[in-house]
């Protein structure tokens, strides 16, 4: 077997294989710690969007200056968007700290 015709083989194989491949798209949406009732509510609409399209989430609360006092207030907001979401997506990770953020991911819950 001629060794080109091998590696064309193996090219044309892996290129199939790469096409089949679901790719992964993330979503995010911020929130400040202090967001609106409205703004919560216009920016759950487009979580529930993305989540029913099968995008991953990736909700995070940012932290402006003094405002990392609020961090209570930040993790009230995202488990209540967890709650809200509850029947389009699960919580891959809890609200996390990661220096002015916190964030939070969820997943699309699986389609019949």
């Amino acid at each position: 077997m001629d060794y080109k015709k091998f590696l064309y083989e193996q090219k044309k194989r892996e290129k199939q294989l790469k096409s089949k491949a679901t790719k992964v798209v993330v979503k995010e949406i911020r929130f400040g710690p202090q967001t609106d009732e409205h703004d919560y509510a216009f920016k759950k609409k487009h979580a529930e969007k993305f989540l029913r399209d099968g995008a991953k989430l990736k909700a995070f609360v940012f932290f402006k200056g003094r405002s990392i006092i609020y961090k209570d207030q930040g993790e009230i907001l995202l488990l209540k968007l967890a709650q809200d979401l509850e029947e389009f997506g699960k919580v891959e990770q809890l609200p996390q700290l990661e220096s002015k953020k916190m964030i939070m991911l969820m997943s699309p819950k699986k389609s019949k």
